[in-house]
Formats: C-alpha cells, structure tokens, sequence
C-alpha cells in the first residue's frame, strides 16, 4: 500500500465531489494484470503476473493495494480491508454497504468488513457447513426470470464454527443471514446434500431486513464494477506495466487511478455543456468526439481564419 497517494486520490475524490458521502456502497475485488517483470509470479492462468486489490465506489477507484500473483486473493485480505477503512474514515468517508466475492468469505474477513460497514453481502462458497444449512431451508420463494425460473430462500448461518473452536477465535463468531438462490440444473444429477437436482448459489449478510429477491438484485449488480477493470485496462493503462519492481509499479496503478477520476469529473462536467458528448463515454470516444476535430484554415476578409467540421463555440 502506497497511503501517500492513497490520500491524495481520496482527497482528490472528495473535493471534486465524485460519490455521494451518505449512501456509500463499495465494491472489493481483485483482477489480474498479465505482466513478465523480475518480481511477477506465475498465476492460476498459466502466465506471470500481479493480482492487485481494488476497491470502487461505482466507477470511481478509492482503493488499490498491488500483490503478486502466487498470493491467493484470501490471503491477508483481513489485513487489505483494515487498511482500506482506516484510509477512508480519515478522508471522512463511511461505507454503508460492502459488496465482495468468495475471496472475501473468510472469519476474520467478514469480522473486518462488518466493523466498518453497516451492511456486508459476500459470496458463500458451498462447503459442507453451508450446503448443510441449504439444506435445512423448507420454504422456497419462486421467481419468474428473463433465462427461466428460479427460487429463492434464507436461513440464519454461523459460518466457520469448528475452525473457530480449533484457533481460538470464537469470539468471532457471529448469526448471518444465508439467501441462497437456486435453479435446476441441466443433467439433472442430484445433489448430494440436499437430495435435488439444482444449482446452488448463496449469499452471507447481515442484513435483515431487506426481502431475499432485492438482495440478490442488489449484489448481482457488482458486475457493473468489475467492468471498470477493462475501462482501467484498456483506456487507462493497467494493461502495461512499465516498472520492474512491484513497489513502482503500486505508484503507477495509482497514478492511472487516479487520472481515470479525474477523466470521470471531466466528462460528466463537459457532457452537460456539449449536446454530442455524454458521461458514458470511453477515453477513445471522447478524443474522438471532442479533441480530434477535422478542420481546415480558410482565408476570409484577408484573414485567416480557423473552420472546424463540428459546430462548437470555439474561440481563436
């Protein structure tokens, strides 16, 4: 963690006004960049690599913690997520709710991220211990989707009992509530603890009072944020690292971080002055549209005088 530039992007954040302070919902996740430097390491996908640790409020990056690739993203995620709420308290931002996936199901991590967030929902990972508690729901809500039917049910869950009787950590021990959603699955091969042919996804929080069905709604829509690693990639220069070391290669990421919220602040601002340009916009569109103008120099009155293809209100 580079926290001298972690400080600067979020006062940069907070000055140009880019979230809104009192509905925070922020977004963890990790993404692989491909890159053969001295310190990369080989990744789950066959190729050498970092694996940094992101955090997004929408599409605004508050966040980035660089680690190589042979660190599994579980590995000291605890650690990661104190220091990204340590960071974001100082700047005066408190996060409403958190959003992350299976990475982040781990005691100490769901520990964490419940001590500084009011609302967590994490992907479960099917162990033993949740397929059992699955298994135990008898009232299923069916719900009619775009690919087909699929039903929907809760449970209360205490995850990673025994292993927190065998390392002493009881005292992190806590009722969540389980949302499970389940469809029928293609072979219909049964499953073997619930005894039916169905595909099981869940999902741990502490939420309780929102209904089951908008709190899938409400996680799915992470997919939104991990877009962003193509936006970051491919408009922004995450694809390329251009240091040997991981350490300089940290203050890169953050600086790319840093111009993609400020290109954020920019496009909004110019999209509500000229009628072509809209906040949605790719950087590429945006060079396109706005700073790549044909035009030509013409002579009028024995001036010269410069006329651009699109109608602005240019001056010269």
């Amino acid at each position: 963690m580079n926290r001298f530039l972690t400080d600067i992007n979020l006062r940069l954040i907070k000055n140009l006004g880019l979230i809104d302070k009192n509905n925070i919902v922020l977004d963890y996740d990790n993404t692989i960049i491909f890159t053969e430097k001295a310190d990369s390491k080989i990744t789950y996908k066959k190729g050498f690599g970092y694996c940094p640790g992101v955090a997004l409020i929408g599409n605004t990056v508050v966040y980035v913690e660089n680690r190589n690739e042979n660190s599994p993203a579980q590995t000291l995620q605890e650690d990661t997520l104190e220091r990204m709420f340590l960071a974001l308290a100082d700047t005066g931002f408190r996060v409403k709710r958190f959003r992350a996936d299976g990475a982040s199901y781990k005691l100490k991590t769901l520990s964490v991220a419940c001590k500084y967030a009011d609302k967590i929902y994490v992907r479960a990972s099917k162990d033993p211990a949740v397929m059992k508690a699955i298994s135990s729901i008898t009232e299923w809500q069916k719900v009619e989707i775009e690919n087909g039917t699929e039903y929907l049910g809760s449970t209360e869950y205490i995850p990673y009992r025994k292993r927190a009787k065998e390392h002493k950590l009881e005292h992190l021990l806590r009722p969540y509530r389980l949302i499970v959603t389940k469809t029928k699955n293609c072979d219909g091969q049964l499953d073997l603890f619930t005894g039916e042919a169905f595909d099981y996804s869940a999902i741990v929080t502490n939420d309780y009072q929102t209904p089951k069905q908008e709190v899938v709604h409400f996680y799915n829509q992470r997919g939104a944020a991990e877009r962003e690693f193509d936006v970051l990639k491919n408009d922004f220069g995450w694809a390329k690292m251009p240091f040997s070391k991981l350490e300089q290669n940290t203050v890169y990421l953050l600086l790319c971080a840093m111009c993609r919220n400020l290109y954020k602040y920019i496009i909004n601002l110019f999209s509500q002055r000229v009628a072509n340009l809209k906040e949605n916009f790719r950087i590429k569109k945006f060079i396109f549209r706005f700073i790549c103008i044909p035009g030509k120099w013409v002579k009028s009155g024995g001036k010269l005088k410069l006329r651009l293809y699109r109608t602005y209100n240019f001056k010269t």
